[in-house]
């Protein structure tokens, strides 16, 4: 982990999901995001503490397990307040809800790993409860209410709104749970007109017009692909491996339940457009292009 200063008050943490870092005082920060374990946890704390910083407070950007990993040990060792908004607060007082949403039912042992299962935290609304020179804009679609936040030096952490080239282009596929959300956050993105940008996965850019196109452009690719695929009659499991086939991917327990609940996020998306239906035929469910 490297602490970089980007702006007169704000830092952020290089990690693989990276940590922002807000000066209020002299003395005392709010950390965005606690990284996706407690060893993240706990390199943060050696961080802030080298520093001579107090961490006063956590803002989840959502609730995913990478990105509220080290909540626990922090807000144990510090007492510090956990701020989040709406559903988010949910997932990350009862993480469980996490592979449970993602699975569709009680998760099996193999699901219980610190990829989906972080350890819980108690967590405040947002909403009344941001320092002076902070703001969150609401960046819905990757998750339920996911956020992003700004900070006084104009410079905006993006979460998990925009997946890097890297990411895009070795696998394809990226976790979304609303797409029309997902596509209506890549428009907000467009209007930001911010100093430098920071998503939780990528470099940080003082522009991030053409990830946005990326990210635009690999969604559409996936509903044509899912549309095409579904010109036969297909099962959601069918859909799903031919996707896997199409893109070289490697099936594991962890890209199941991502991907598999990704996949079906988009073939809702496609239903409520009209672009495929359903059918029960034999006991199962079948997709079809319209």
């Amino acid at each position: 982990m490297e602490l970089i200063q980007i702006g007169k008050k704000t830092y952020y943490i290089k990690n693989a999901t990276n940590i922002g870092i807000y000066k209020i005082d002299e003395e005392n920060v709010y950390i965005i995001d606690s990284g996706n374990d407690k060893d993240a946890g706990k390199k943060i704390l050696k961080i802030v503490n080298e520093q001579g910083w107090n961490i006063k407070g956590i803002i989840n950007t959502h609730s995913n397990a990478d990105h509220i990993g080290g909540n626990k040990i922090i807000q144990d060792r510090t007492n510090c307040k956990i701020f989040t908004y709406g559903i988010e607060k949910n997932f990350i007082e009862n993480p469980i809800l996490e592979p449970s949403f993602l699975y569709g039912g009680y998760p099996f042992k193999d699901l219980k790993n610190k990829f989906l299962l972080a350890k819980e935290s108690y967590v405040e609304n947002i909403d009344t409860n941001l320092p002076e020179g902070l703001e969150y804009i609401n960046l819905k679609g990757h998750f339920f209410d996911m956020i992003g936040i700004k900070t006084s030096d104009n410079i905006y952490f993006l979460a998990d709104a925009l997946f890097s080239r890297e990411t895009i282009e070795k696998y394809h596929l990226f976790f979304i749970y609303d797409i029309k959300e997902y596509l209506n956050t890549l428009n907000i993105l467009k209007t930001l007109n911010g100093n430098l940008y920071i998503p939780s996965h990528c470099l940080a850019t003082h522009d991030i017009s053409n990830l946005i196109k990326l990210n635009e452009n690999k969604i559409y690719e996936i509903l044509n692909k899912i549309t095409q695929i579904c010109e036969a009659e297909k099962t959601f499991e069918e859909i799903l491996k031919e996707i896997f086939d199409f893109y070289n991917l490697t099936m594991n327990t962890n890209q199941y339940v991502l991907i598999g609940s990704t996949i079906k996020s988009y073939l809702s998306y496609l239903y409520d457009n009209e672009k495929v239906s359903y059918e029960f035929k034999n006991n199962k469910m079948i997709w079809k292009k319209i």
